[in-house]
């Protein structure tokens, strides 16, 4: 038996020299419409990254071992109970939580906001900007929801935040913010928001999805009071995500799901609820993907350096070349720069983005995404700034997966195709853009 028992989910201390983690699929080819293959250029980080080849050995590794967990009496059901409590501690290591803090296992991040929305109490303001991904924006309901409208200026973005608590009636608070936009790649002014909310008497809760990945976060530093964050943007794409943060709502309010897991102790006529982050995890639980998640977490802390200097590099050289293409035009929260992980949405001058992305992919090998990235309010409204009438954009994100060579291709299509147009014509059967008579096989398992 070689699963790492002993470690106590402290991350690794940061090493002299440090790699950059690789990733499942690195060498994948794609076959092209033009044909051929090619190495696939993911860049599409920020819908789902590719698994790290660290937590693909680790999920290997632990599949024999694994059986249910918490009141199994085999020796498999132990272990797998072991490195599914362990995982708790690496968590809140990962965000710098405080020790309070509990770490409530769930789905992704749409998950772990439902949950908290759930778990307000009676009559909690709320105040959220109008341009978060639905995650964030969607899950609040009641006559005291707050969206407000992003302004164009950190600065500003503090004042509305602090303009719209002053109108806020007695009672409890939240303020829900994201880290970095999935739109746009920048990162909010979280201290600066979070210092106001305190002098309201109000708690934050950070989406954590798009900032995770990218960035250190120190609960503690921020001051913040909750994070969401989803195992399939953090390079653990097996389908569980967390809620960390302050107990006492999570612990007062009823169970998210009733079953079992959530229970201590049940009659004919009454249900005891367990009071631990139990209480909003019935069912069997994600076993494989808590763990995965943990190692995810555990090899990002020991290579922020690397990570982060990686991904710096890659974005400034895609930033200069996509801005020397006619009619380019990038999408932006705020008018000065501001610091920001490898997100960026952009619309080219009399391009569809669903065609450019089409064409992209089926003759380039190059993934992105195109439309209004669960953001549609932010979308539509960052196209307008930018001088665009059109209500969909393309967007490029990148991540450990990504290269040198992927971020000059992408420029150098972009290039072409805005020269002298695409090789294959192209159709829009079903409301996407795909190629005529598409000559490409799917590979045999999907069949």
């Amino acid at each position: 038996m070689t699963l790492a028992l002993e470690r106590t989910g402290t991350p690794a201390e940061t090493v002299a020299t440090q790699e950059i983690p690789t990733v499942a699929g690195a060498g994948l080819r794609v076959p092209l419409v033009t044909g051929g293959d090619i190495g696939y250029a993911n860049l599409d980080h920020a819908a789902s990254a590719p698994c790290l080849d660290k937590v693909r050995a680790a999920v290997d590794e632990f599949l024999p071992w694994y059986a249910s967990v918490h009141r199994g009496a085999g020796f498999a059901s132990q272990v797998s109970t072991k490195l599914y409590e362990r995982t708790r501690g690496i968590l809140r290591n990962f965000v710098d939580a405080r020790s309070t803090d509990t770490v409530v296992f769930t789905r992704n991040t749409t998950d772990s906001f439902n949950l908290l929305a759930r778990s307000l109490p009676k009559h909690t303001s709320v105040v959220v900007f109008d341009t978060e991904h639905h995650a964030a924006l969607l899950p609040w309901k009641g006559p005291n929801v707050r969206r407000i409208e992003t302004p164009r200026t950190r600065l500003a973005a503090v004042s509305a935040v602090d303009e719209a608590l002053a109108d806020c009636p007695q009672g409890p608070r939240l303020v829900v913010l994201t880290g970095a936009s999935n739109v746009t790649g920048e990162l909010l002014p979280v201290k600066e928001i979070a210092a106001v909310a305190r002098r309201h008497g109000a708690r934050i809760a950070l989406d954590a999805a798009q900032l995770a990945p990218h960035r250190k976060i120190s609960v503690r530093e921020l001051d913040v009071d909750y994070v969401a964050l989803s195992g399939h943007k953090l390079y653990a794409p097996f389908g569980a995500g967390a809620l960390i943060g302050r107990a006492d709502w999570l612990r007062a309010a009823q169970p998210y799901l009733a079953g079992g897991g959530a229970t201590k102790l049940v009659s004919r006529d009454s249900v005891v609820w367990n009071s631990g982050p139990e209480r909003h995890e019935a069912g069997s639980p994600n076993t494989v993907g808590v763990y995965a998640l943990g190692v995810a977490c555990e090899t990002l802390a020991a290579n922020w350096d690397g990570v982060v200097a990686h991904e710096e590099e890659l974005l400034a050289r895609l930033r200069r070349g996509l801005a020397a293409i006619p009619g380019f035009a990038e999408l932006r929260l705020f008018d000065a720069p501001v610091d920001r992980v490898g997100t960026l949405s952009f619309v080219v001058d009399g391009f569809d983005p669903g065609w450019l992305a089409a064409v992209l992919s089926a003759e380039y090998g190059i993934g992105v995404r195109d439309g209004a990235f669960c953001a549609h309010v932010a979308t539509k409204r960052l196209i307008a700034v930018a001088g665009s009438t059109g209500q969909q954009a393309v967007r490029v994100s990148l991540g450990l997966g990504s290269t040198t060579e992927h971020v000059d291709r992408i420029v150098l299509a972009l290039r072409q195709i805005v020269a002298r147009g695409a090789r294959w014509q192209y159709e829009k059967p079903e409301g996407r853009w795909v190629p005529e008579n598409d000559p490409r096989e799917l590979p045999p398992f999907c069949a």
